[in-house]
């Protein structure tokens, strides 16, 4: 009997117990994670999903290759940063950005030319500077120097009619002859001389080309020393336009450019005026097709610098700024750097030679078909004005044939 009285009562003091805490609420420690955690004290990283930012970034399409190599790594040590990479022409993107088709966060068209352009009239639509200052303006990522591109036996012609050199005068004397080749000690049989660049107004490599013709004329050895009045001078029109009348078809874009010239010989093109890197991804495939091709420097070249810019534009937010920073020092990192070497690329970093151990390394490896370390003189882009009149006098010649 006193057993069952004691089950009785212990059963009565547990319910009590169960109704009691009941009434208190939920005890802290088996609730949720979300209301487990004090007020103040932060929920670690791995209990929280990191916040997405989202970075466009349009880039000439020269350098695709080591652009995607370099995004993709990138983003497994930042998960948190979605590169969004659009190719596109330098001169088109210009374009687009300014009328707000566009809004990349970074930009790194092919080369500085474009980039001057860009500024002055970004700073009359806007009013404002499209880029920083010191630590934050737009500087260079890769570097590669206009170069010509020739078959070797139309080479030594020209060469040898130029005093050993080619140079935009002795390729005008060529092409403006109606006795072709054999005007400047070649063969009856190859024709007229058949000079190729891309469309200046699309492409930077043609934009390029028409600076560097400008200056040779004039005897000048930097863009500083060109000015308006130099481009409206009849006598320069004339020679211009007698030069253009060599180029049978203006490319939009310097890669098919060079392939078509590998692919078709000297049937399509005799020489060209293309980018170095452009020129060392097709070198190995050229030989033995249509006799050798290659590489010779001008005199005076201009570097495709492919700066890398940060745009001051309103949609550009500051969690987008901060990690733009971040992968503009990816890119500039030495092992990076080093990578654009095999895609024929010379790094901005300097202390990356260009000469090293990989048998992969163009530098090394293509040296017998006229690739060279060492680049003679390079000139400074000239200003806004000088660019928008050379582009409009093509223009004018180009309508006119």
């Amino acid at each position: 009997m006193k057993s069952k009285l004691l089950i009785v009562v212990l059963f009565l003091g547990a319910a009590l117990a169960i109704l009691f805490f009941n009434r208190r609420g939920p005890n802290p420690s088996s609730a949720s994670l979300a209301s487990a955690e004090p007020a103040g004290v932060p929920v670690p990283p791995s209990a929280v999903a990191r916040e997405l930012i989202e970075l466009p970034f349009v880039y000439s399409t020269e350098k695709k290759e080591w652009v995607d190599a370099a995004a993709s790594e990138f983003s497994v040590s930042h998960p948190e940063i979605k590169i969004q990479l659009i190719g596109k022409g330098s001169l088109e993107a210009s374009d687009q950005i300014l009328d707000g088709s566009l809004k990349p966060v970074l930009w790194s068209p092919a080369d500085s030319l474009v980039l001057r352009l860009f500024a002055g009239d970004w700073l009359t639509k806007n009013g404002q500077a499209a880029f920083g200052e010191g630590d934050d303006a737009p500087g260079p990522l890769l570097l590669s120097p206009l170069v010509f591109v020739a078959w070797e036996d139309r080479a030594r012609a020209l060469e040898s009619f130029g005093g050993g050199t080619i140079t935009w005068k002795t390729i005008h004397k060529a092409v403006a002859s109606n006795q072709g080749w054999p005007t400047v000690k070649g063969k009856a049989d190859w024709g007229f001389v058949k000079l190729g660049h891309t469309d200046p107004t699309r492409s930077n490599s043609g934009l390029q080309a028409l600076v560097l013709i400008a200056l040779e004329y004039y005897g000048r050895n930097t863009g500083s020393e060109l000015h308006v009045e130099d481009v409206l001078k009849p006598d320069f029109q004339k020679f211009l336009r007698e030069l253009e009348a060599g180029v049978t078809r203006f490319e939009n874009s310097t890669g098919t450019f060079m392939t078509d010239m590998v692919r078709f010989g000297p049937s399509k093109y005799d020489i060209a005026v293309v980018y170095e890197s452009s020129a060392i991804s097709q070198l190995a495939n050229a030989q033995g097709r249509w006799g050798n091709l290659r590489v010779y420097y001008p005199k005076l070249t201009l570097w495709s610098d492919h700066p890398l810019a940060l745009l001051h534009a309103p949609w550009v937010t500051e969690k987008q700024r901060a990690a733009a920073t971040l992968f503009a020092q990816y890119l500039r990192s030495r092992p990076v750097q080093e990578r654009a070497l095999r895609f024929g690329f010379r790094p901005a970093e300097t202390s990356v030679p260009l000469k090293t151990g990989d048998a992969q390394n163009p530098f090394t490896r293509l040296a017998e078909y006229g690739i060279q370390t060492v680049v003679p003189s390079v000139a400074e882009p000239p200003d806004a004005a000088v660019i928008r009149n050379l582009l409009a006098l093509w223009t004018r010649i180009h309508q006119a044939q």
